[in-house]
């Protein structure tokens, strides 16, 4: 897949619509009751304020992802996604906006994972 760059004339980036979808929602949420539960409140905080200002990276910087291994061994090339090691947040671009499908702890079975999401959409 070809992503093309969006400058405006003036030459700035221009900003993409970052839509994150409910199941990615609550992939969020679901990441910050694990820490939250399982180490504490302000590592919880941390990791979740980190993978939303990756989110927020997302509006001018969409093109700066890759196409995940086990959707590249599928023929899947339209899925992208950036990393928060060891989270990774898997997005679509569609025209000027990115859709957010999932955020994954990459310690998981990621092919399994996706496998799932996919059937889910």
């Amino acid at each position: 897949m070809l992503i093309k760059k969006s400058v405006n004339l003036s030459g700035h980036r221009m900003k993409f619509k970052v839509n994150v979808i409910e199941s990615a929602e609550d992939d969020l949420l679901e990441l910050y009751k694990y820490i939250y539960f399982n180490d504490c409140e302000k590592n919880a905080d941390n990791i979740y304020s980190k993978l939303k200002e990756k989110l927020s990276f997302l509006q001018e910087y969409p093109d700066r992802g890759h196409i995940p291994n086990e959707l590249k061994i599928l023929g899947i090339e339209d899925f992208l996604e950036i990393t928060i090691k060891p989270y990774r947040i898997i997005y679509q671009i569609i025209d000027k906006a990115v859709y957010v499908h999932c955020v994954l702890d990459g310690r998981r079975d990621i092919q399994k994972l996706l496998h799932e999401i996919l059937i889910r959409e």
